[in-house]
């Protein structure tokens, strides 16, 4: 008898169907599972057994053949558990109702005894699973929160194989999971646990991190240590727009197939902020693995990717940034599967002004020589730099300035002006592929960033001074057109470039000996 169970295999970020195919035919009792499985599907066999005997159901002798088709896609991980035991069990003649076993796909590992474990990726099964006209997806409780956010799919949490056979078998109802997502977005943005207005002084250096995040703009930090870059970095997620439900959703996506939710948390409501260390590997920021996994650039997606101490990381992780700074994915090319993912961040990075981080400190002596801080700044390639739109220094704040200035802006008054700017970018950019001003092409630039004649003076003024290349140019007048937006200018006016140039600290040729 020719019988099958629902579910997905998960690629990336995307999930392709699966048809759990079963044959049980008189015989010895033999169970073979084929259609290219990994060896973690493999030893589903020994797990259903012990899970089915353990939920108090039998399997006669029989010659068992499960197929997971299509047979040419690799299937890994243990989340094939659950519809490999509910297809075998329809095969043996437990489950007679086709109708819901046909509406319904499932994902779980199986433990011995019978309880239903959460999978990786189940967000990812459940919007392909709607894409596909499933009635409902049955999935382990720890993973419902996800499941439910994926609306007018019906999604059924259990905690035992025998939940799941009984409602297959018309005997129990299972109440669907509910969830508000909505809700839970707007509820985030209330209660932050860090706020702008910790910060003290740097009123230079919070103005930055403003137009940074009201035009999407990468922005680099440079100071002595103790300069309180580590602290505007981390706030940055708390004056950007709150994510919309398409983003989290992909957010959420993304995390769930790197195994980051738990059960409590099983939907990301926030921005992420990820901040690796230095010594991280190739395969840790870009992802990797047999089935690549996603790696920090990608779970930074939609949200903020810090690296502090640019220029002690190695020069082969940060060119990885390249491709993602560019097109807001990366592709990872394995032998079996090319996988790509998303990577469109905020690049937030911190770097000391030389090795000594001393430089242009007036309190302490700087210890570097000319050779050694040129060096240093060295590590950092040209077309890494040419995708950082604005370079900012961050001087050590003085004690009678950290006495003096109080208690600081708060991140809910500086994200208002951050989305009335976002509001009029997405105005000027409605029905095009760009998100933000950092984001323009090259002819959105020129059509939408025309200067008036104080404004060509100062740029060519600038451009012949410093000898800054086209690209550098086109940062410029992104970085001008984010200040007018914030100002509530349509027209980019000569105060607004004059700002704009401000913030390419490594440009200036001063830049080396004096941190002004």
């Amino acid at each position: 008898m020719g019988l099958m169970a629902h579910s997905a295999a998960v690629q990336g970020v995307q999930a392709t169907p699966v048809e759990v195919q079963v044959d049980a035919r008189k015989g010895a009792y033999l169970f073979t599972l084929v259609g290219l499985p990994d060896g973690a599907v493999r030893e589903a066999k020994d797990r259903v057994e012990a899970a089915i005997y353990a939920s108090g159901y039998h399997i006669p002798h029989r010659h068992i053949t499960i197929n997971l088709a299509p047979s040419d896609l690799r299937k890994e991980g243990a989340s094939f558990d659950l519809p490999i035991a509910v297809g075998l069990l329809a095969g043996i003649g437990l489950i007679h109702s086709l109708e819901r076993l046909n509406t319904y796909a499932m994902v779980g590992e199986l433990s011995l005894d019978g309880s239903v474990r959460a999978v990786r990726g189940v967000l990812a099964v459940a919007t392909r699973m709607k894409a596909i006209g499933m009635t409902g997806l049955i999935v382990p409780a720890d993973n419902a929160v996800e499941a439910a956010a994926v609306d007018g799919l019906r999604v059924l949490p259990v905690r035992q194989l025998s939940e799941v056979v009984e409602f297959l078998r018309g005997h129990l109802d299972l109440v669907p999971a509910s969830f508000d997502a909505e809700k839970h977005l707007r509820d985030a943005m209330i209660n932050t646990d860090v706020d702008f207005s910790d910060v003290a002084g740097q009123e230079h250096a919070k103005r930055a991190m403003e137009i940074a995040a009201a035009g999407g703009h990468n922005i680099l930090l440079i100071g002595p240590p103790g300069s309180g870059k580590t602290m505007l970095a981390k706030r940055m997620t708390t004056i950007l727009p709150g994510l919309r439900l398409e983003e989290a959703l992909e957010v959420t996506k993304i995390h769930s197939v790197a195994g980051r939710l738990c059960s409590d948390q099983g939907f990301v409501t926030r921005r992420p902020f990820e901040a690796p260390h230095h010594t991280i590997s190739y395969a840790g920021l870009a992802g990797g693995g047999t089935n690549p996994k996603p790696g920090t650039i990608s779970l930074a997606h939609g949200g903020v990717l810090f690296l502090d101490e640019l220029p002690e990381f190695s020069r082969q992780v940060l060119e990885v940034l390249r491709q993602p700074l560019e097109d807001g994915n990366i592709t990872l090319v394995r032998s079996q599967a090319n996988v790509t993912f998303p990577a469109r961040f905020r690049l937030v990075a911190a770097m000391n002004p030389c090795p000594c981080g001393h430089l242009g400190n007036p309190v302490v002596a700087c210890q570097c020589t000319e050779q050694q801080v040129q060096r240093y700044r060295g590590r950092l390639s040209g077309p890494l730099l040419d995708r950082i739109d604005m370079h900012v220094e961050v001087p050590t704040i003085r004690y009678r300035e950290l006495q003096r200035s109080g208690r600081g802006e708060g991140s809910a008054a500086i994200r208002e002006r951050v989305v009335a700017a976002r509001r009029r970018q997405a105005e000027r950019f409605a029905d095009t592929q760009t998100v933000c001003n950092a984001d323009m092409t090259v002819t959105q630039l020129r059509r939408l960033c025309p200067l008036e004649t104080e404004g060509h003076r100062i740029m060519e003024s600038v451009m012949d001074r410093l000898g800054l290349s086209a690209r550098t140019h086109d940062r410029i007048l992104k970085v001008a057109r984010t200040i007018a937006d914030l100002d509530g200018h349509e027209q980019i006016r000569a105060p607004h470039l004059a700002e704009a140039v401000q913030y390419r600290g490594l440009d200036r040729p001063t830049s080396i000996r004096a941190v002004s």
